[in-house]
């Protein structure tokens, strides 16, 4: 069942030599997909598709804009299951996460069909006699979008989505590791009646990115991946003054206060720790725990998380699945080699698991007694390793949750209206969560984090609208 992707660029496909592969990290055996070494070329050709297709596409009823973005996300909805089980087997989600992440992609959809509609503009007194102010915010162009694999049709969605709502235009560079479901989102805006150019995929390794980002037609760049990437994407968008949007991941804190109830404080963390196998920006990668109820925490939760069951993703019974690639369970388990250097103690887990089908498994680790500064408390690992940190009271807590580079989500674990309104107040994140996993959020709600996790304009929701808009202020008088 091995798919052969091409580009979709200017509303038709174009064929090319597939040279590479993109593997099911499930099983290694099966090939899911074979895929185009795009170029600057592909590049080009896609922005000139795209450039070509602004006029008429910004100019257009938003009405017609609301009615395709309705179209794909029901039609995304109605196809999960079949587009789930893709996903599945291209990133190695479990099937429910991968089910319920094209679901998610759906309603992104139909949520900004309904922002197409909505007018974002003032009308001001001026301070002058007899003049009307007016502002209006209009479509800013041809957007290069550049997105990763841990969430492979809801990240361009989310991008993708608004950039179109508001009259742009769009070319979507999906991550290596999952083309298929990407090419299947684009199949799926051009079966609903995008016209020609609006919306275009571009496939391939290298310096496809870079070519890109670097297009002087590519009006603006929505970045999401790792900060090494995202620095080289700023330094060529910012070069020629391009608009950029970056998320590049965290190290996000769980605080667990003495106080807190400890059965959820657990089920909180394995969540926000171990599911979608740890691949997510915003996963609770440290737990800080006072002192209190450090040691029954702890315990507890390497209890649980010893009890989780790896496997192929398809397989119902599974609750965690396999690393995306070799190199990224490589980097798994080289983190964990390295916090034990560093004097942590490994609870359970840290592994690589041979199973009956071969797939970059791993046994979810739990590593404790570790120090603020180790590498494993400061470095974004992206996988199913969670390292605990014991403090003495709320207040070092506080202050060891805003250390290091990141502040993308932040969640603290009480009972105390008190702390937990203070910690919502003082933590140095973009999300906050209280009882509850720092992954996990809402697609009608803005997200994005502080310091080195984002940089530009927040994504999602409503305020979408400032990335992919520009304001124009009209003077009228007599």
């Amino acid at each position: 069942m091995t798919m052969r992707l091409s580009h979709f660029i200017g509303g038709r496909d174009v064929p090319v030599e597939t040279p590479n592969e993109s593997v099911n990290p499930s099983d290694t055996r099966e090939v899911v997909a074979l895929f185009p070494n795009g170029g600057a070329a592909e590049a080009d050709a896609a922005v000139q598709a795209a450039r070509a297709a602004f006029p008429a596409w910004s100019e257009a009823s938003p009405e017609v804009r609301s009615d395709l973005l309705d179209r794909v996300g029901s039609t995304l909805m109605a196809r999960a299951g079949d587009l789930g089980r893709l996903l599945a087997r291209e990133e190695g989600k479990t099937l429910a996460e991968g089910t319920g992440e094209v679901m998610r992609a759906g309603r992104i959809f139909k949520y900004f069909s309904g922002e197409a509609l909505r007018r974002h503009g003032l009308a001001l007194d001026s301070t002058r006699p007899g003049i009307e102010v007016e502002t209006r915010r209009e479509a800013v162009g041809v957007f290069a979008l550049v997105t990763p694999w841990n969430f492979p049709i809801a990240i361009p969605a989310w991008k993708a989505a608004p950039a179109l709502a508001f009259g742009n235009t769009v070319v979507l560079k999906p991550a290596n590791p999952t083309p298929a479901i990407a090419h299947a989102l684009a199949a799926i805006i051009h079966e609903c009646g995008a016209p020609a150019g609006v919306f275009n995929l571009v496939l391939g390794t290298g310096g496809l990115g870079a070519a890109l980002v670097g297009h002087e037609g590519v009006d603006g760049v929505s970045f999401t991946g790792s900060q090494a990437v995202g620095a080289s994407v700023a330094a060529a968008a910012i070069a020629r003054q391009a608009r950029l949007q970056l998320e590049m991941g965290g190290k996000n804190p769980l605080v667990v206060l003495d106080d807190a109830d400890l059965d959820k404080a657990v089920a909180i963390a394995l969540d926000g720790g171990f599911y979608a196998t740890g691949q997510r920006c915003t996963a609770s990668s440290r737990v800080i725990v006072t002192e209190g109820i450090h040691d029954r925490f702890v315990a507890a939760l390497a209890e649980r998380a010893r009890a989780l069951r790896v496997g192929l993703a398809l397989d119902p019974r599974t609750q965690v699945g396999p690393a995306v690639t070799a190199a990224q369970l490589e980097q798994n388990l080289r983190y964990v080699g390295i916090a034990k250097a560093e004097g942590g103690r490994l609870l359970c887990g840290g592994e690589a698991l041979e199973l009956e089908t071969p797939g970059f498994y791993m046994a979810p680790a739990v590593i404790a007694d570790t120090a603020p500064d180790m590498r494993i408390n400061c470095e974004e690992v992206f996988g199913p390793v969670v390292s605990t940190v014991r403090v003495r009271d709320y207040e070092e807590a506080l202050a060891l949750a805003n250390r290091g580079q990141f502040g993308l989500s932040a969640g603290i674990v009480t009972n105390s209206l008190k702390h937990a309104r203070n910690f919502r107040r003082q933590v140095r994140a973009g999300m906050v969560m209280v009882n509850l996993p720092t992954a996990g959020v809402d697609y009608h709600v803005p997200f994005g984090g502080t310091r080195k996790s984002s940089y530009g304009a927040r994504e999602q929701g409503f305020a979408a609208v400032e990335f992919y808009t520009q304001v124009k202020t009209s003077y009228v008088g007599d």
